[in-house]
Formats: structure tokens, sequence, C-alpha cells
């Protein structure tokens, strides 16, 4: 019984993050094949929505990479993918939107977004810290090191909660400033909430992987 929950377990940890990461791409594909009405550039969005937002000291730069886009609160720099630098479709304004959104919780002090820049590089060092110390519990058999090491695990994951409120918030931005901007009619809307939507997706993806890894873990070493 126990065999077959680990290995449902397991392959649920590789199934939902590779369909979540199927279905973006897909999403993706889509609409960028698929023009603005008004032939705005990813980049003429992002600064459009940073300049009514008062942001002129944020820079917009390319970076390569296919959905490399990111915001740099240090650095004040909104990242954006060749493809959607100089797209002028749904998905480069969906993302381009998306980053700047970012940047608006920067400039807002977004709680969220202050309490994942806090916790980051504490949940990065907890993260390594409890493998190694799981891999060593297990080799000197030391039972709890091993529930210390799922303990360290579950702080861990407070890292990719906080990042939900934080992803989903930007969109919402997103999506109020292209509407309130005029940079995408109505009728294309529905492209960038599923552009979206699907990015979304990911996040929470990978927060369910992680709750399985640490399940799985739990089955194995509860006796």
């Amino acid at each position: 019984m126990i065999i077959m929950d680990d290995l449902i377990i397991f392959l649920l940890m590789i199934i939902i993050p590779i369909g979540a990461q199927m279905y973006i791409m897909y999403t993706y594909n889509k609409y960028k094949k698929v023009n603005n009405s008004n032939n705005f550039s990813g980049f003429e969005v992002a600064r459009s929505i940073l300049d009514a937002n008062g942001l002129e000291n944020v820079h917009v730069v390319e970076v390569h990479g296919q959905l490399s886009d990111h915001y740099d609160p240090k650095r004040k720099v909104v990242r954006l993918s060749t493809e959607v630098f100089h797209g002028e479709t749904i998905a480069s304004s969906s993302i381009a939107a998306h980053e700047v959104g970012h940047a608006i919780q920067d400039k807002e002090s977004y709680t969220f977004l202050k309490v994942r820049s806090f916790i980051f590089p504490f949940a990065k060092i907890v993260s390594y810290a409890a493998y190694i110390m799981l891999i060593a519990a297990i080799v000197m058999e030391a039972i709890n090191l091993i529930w210390l090491a799922i303990g360290l695990m579950i702080f861990s994951l407070s890292f990719q909660l906080v990042t939900l409120p934080v992803e989903f918030n930007a969109s919402q931005r997103a999506k109020e400033e292209l509407n309130k901007l005029n940079l995408i009619s109505n009728s294309e809307m529905i492209g960038v909430e599923g552009v979206l939507k699907s990015a979304a997706l990911t996040y929470v993806a990978s927060l369910a992987a992680s709750i399985l890894q640490i399940l799985r873990i739990v089955l194995r070493f509860r006796d």
C-alpha cells in the first residue's frame, strides 16, 4: 500500500509541473501569433504603463531566452525576452504588463512582495540545508533528524506560498493598466486573461509538486 501511494505521488510530482508547462507554452504560442490591435510592442506597453504610474526611473531592457521576463527590484529594471520586447502581440502585451505590475508593487511597497523579498535568501538556504540534513539523517539512521529536515522543507514552502499572491496581484494590475490606458481592446482581454492565467498556473503547479514531495518523504519515514 505504501509502495502504491509512493508511486502515485511520484507520478503526480512529474505530471503536474509538466502539464502546467505544456499549458503555458500552448497558450503563449497561441497568442504570440495574434497581433494586438494597436500594434504596440512589449517594450511600448511596458514603457507606457511605467510612465503612467510615475516610474520613469525604471528601465525596460531586452534579455535573451524565452519567457525569461522578470522585474529586478534591486536595479529597478524590467527585463523582457526578445520575443516579448519586440513582439506586437497579445502575449507580448500581457507578459510586459505583468512584469510592470511587479514594478508598481515595488513602488507601493506591496506587503507580500516585501515579505517574499525578505524570506527569499533564508528559504533558499533552508531548502539546501534540509536536503543535506535528510541525506545525513538517512545515512546515520537518525529519525529525529529526518523529521527536522522535513520541518525545514515545510518552512521553505513559505517562499512559494507568498509568491502566489504576488503573482496573482501583478496579473490583476496588468489587466487594469492595459484596460485603463487602452493598450488592449476589450475583445482582446480574453487572450490577455488566458496568457496570465496560464503563467499563474505554473506557480500553483510548482507549489503542489513541492507539497507532494514532502508528503512522499513523510509517508516513507512515518513508521
